[in-house]
Parts: C-alpha cells; sequence; structure tokens
C-alpha cells in the first residue's frame, strides 16, 4: 500500500474510533476494530476505493455488528453490573465535544441506553446522531431499505427517549456538583455528599469481577451514603481524588499514588446528583489511564517549554 493511502486511513482514525467506541462502547474493542478495519484497507484495492472515509465507516459499522452479536453472550454472564468504559474526552478522543449536544452524545448516561437497542438499531442511532448520516446513507452502510432505515431510526429514538419534565442543571451547575462531590470524599465529609444526591439517587458499580465492588445497583440516598462510608474505610491510604473530563462530562478520578482505581461519572436532574456510576475493572480502565499519562507528560513538557523560555 502506498504512502498516500496509508495516510488517508490516518486521517480517519480518530473518526472511526469515536464510531467504533459508540456503537461498541468499549474502548479496547473500538481499538481493535480499527485495526481490523486498517488490515481490510490495506488487502483491498484501493484503486476501486473511490471515497475511503465512507468505504472505512461502513468496514467499521459491520464490524461493530458482529462485535455486538457475541459481546451480549459475554455480557449475560458478566460478574456484576456492566458499564461501558470510560473515555477521556479533554484531548478529542471521541472528537470534537464543542456544544452541550455534542457531550450529550458520548455521556455514560447515553451510552448505558444505547444497550436497549437491538446492534441495527444502535447503528441507525448512532449513524444519524453523532454523524449526521441521512436515511439514504444509512441503508447503502447496512444494506437495508430506506423505510427499514426509518423505521428502525424512530424505534431507537423513542427507546433511548429522556422522560420531559426534568429539569437539567447548567453545565456549570453539573461541574459544580462534580467538583462539590470530589471535595466531599477528599475530606470525607458524608454529610457534604448526602446534601448532593438526589432522594432517589442510584448508584451502580462496575468490578467485572476483578476487584472488590457491589454486584446490584444501591438505590435511595441513605442507602448510598451508607455504602460510600462503608469504602471510605477500605480506600488505599494514598487515595487521592481528582476531577478529570471523561464522556464529555466532568468526573471523579481515584488514585491510589499513581495508580487509577476508578472512574466515577454522573447525571443529573433538577439540580442533583441522580445516578452515579463507578467503574473499578481494571481493564476497563487502562484506556484511560494510558490517555491521563499521556495529558500529564505533555503538561508536563509545555511547563518545562514555559520554563526554558523564562517569563514573558
Amino acid at each position: 500500500m502506498t504512502a498516500p493511502f496509508t495516510d488517508a486511513f490516518e486521517a480517519h482514525r480518530p473518526r472511526l474510533f469515536g464510531l467504533a467506541y459508540r456503537m461498541l462502547g468499549s474502548a479496547a474493542d473500538a481499538e481493535d476494530t480499527v485495526q481490523d478495519a486498517y488490515l481490510r484497507y490495506r488487502r483491498a484495492d484501493t484503486a476501486d476505493i473511490e471515497h475511503p472515509g465512507a468505504w472505512l465507516a461502513k468496514v467499521v459499522t459491520n464490524l461493530c455488528l458482529t462485535r455486538l452479536t457475541s459481546a451480549r453472550a459475554r455480557r449475560e454472564s458478566y460478574v456484576g453490573t456492566w458499564l461501558p468504559e470510560p473515555v477521556v474526552t479533554s484531548d478529542g478522543a471521541l472528537g470534537p465535544l464543542e456544544s452541550a449536544e455534542r457531550r450529550d452524545d458520548v455521556s455514560m448516561a447515553l451510552m448505558i441506553l444505547l444497550e436497549r437497542l437491538t446492534p441495527t438499531e444502535r447503528a441507525v442511532y448512532v449513524l444519524r446522531e453523532a454523524f449526521g448520516y441521512g436515511h439514504r446513507e444509512i441503508a447503502g452502510v447496512l444494506d437495508i431499505g430506506e423505510a427499514n432505515c426509518r423505521q428502525l431510526y424512530r424505534r431507537a429514538v423513542s427507546r433511548v427517549a429522556v422522560p420531559e419534565g426534568r429539569f437539567e442543571p447548567s453545565p456549570e451547575r453539573r461541574e459544580e456538583l462534580v467538583s462539590s462531590f470530589v471535595a466531599a470524599a477528599r475530606d470525607g465529609d458524608l454529610a457534604g455528599l448526602e446534601k448532593l444526591l438526589a432522594a432517589d439517587v442510584t448508584w451502580w458499580s462496575d468490578g467485572g469481577g476483578k476487584v472488590r465492588a457491589a454486584l446490584r445497583p444501591i438505590e435511595g440516598r441513605e442507602k448510598v451514603v451508607r455504602f460510600l462510608a462503608g469504602i471510605a474505610q477500605r480506600f488505599p491510604a494514598a487515595t487521592g481524588f481528582s476531577v478529570v473530563e471523561v464522556n464529555g462530562g466532568k468526573a471523579l478520578a481515584a488514585w491510589a499514588g499513581e495508580l487509577l482505581f476508578g472512574v466515577v461519572t454522573f447525571a443529573f436532574r433538577d439540580g442533583l446528583i441522580t445516578e452515579v456510576h463507578a467503574v473499578t475493572n481494571p481493564e476497563k480502565l487502562e484506556f484511560a489511564r494510558r490517555r491521563l499519562a499521556r495529558l500529564q507528560e505533555i503538561h508536563e513538557d509545555c511547563h518545562i517549554t514555559r520554563g526554558l523560555r523564562g517569563p514573558g
């Protein structure tokens, strides 16, 4: 394969990763899928590929559909609650998220809702909502009729719809709630944590059987606070907490020294926290750990460069 075609693939890689992650809910599987697409691209007769981006999107989408079929069986035997893998997005891993709508498109809350859809419904929804494909284009990607595509889209939208009449706090309020949660966690302030939680808050944990975690959702403010009081006693001695951007929103990162051992994301309603999703499965934290380490390296390099340049 000539360099121009390889360069063309690399130019599409971030978009393909974003597509695969939205389809699969797993950064590790998304990376593998994109690599599989690259291998197919290398073997293809590129002279017949007029539009590499469209060709690759179709390949990735169909690879994801195959993976989703086998993933469903694996998740049925998963230990405890299965949650999507958290992805650090402050470095553009899932594309530009310049608007609230774009950030909501990759939120953990929506990624969980997408699990309600059939693989084909999910493909239609993701291509339409996240990538702006028309129904005719989607029908071509999935090799289905346009009328069927429209029906699948309507069904998908209805299945992931959020109940109306619920006030969503502003981005500023969301950030304030997460920052307050992190500060209260640092201080062991259970009363402060309780004030941030809605009465019907639910806490989900995903340890995947690899680490100790609640196997079932914990429902209700009092039970969640008692749960937090219990796990606080088990934190490693050098535990620290920080605010990071995950799936388009602010999240809590839990550290034992330099080891990332948990990422916690939140959903909100009426100015309070209504859902908490805690991922502690080490395998699901590897991608986030690598991205955060890379961001730290970039920060340190910039700091050194500024120091070499001197003030002003």
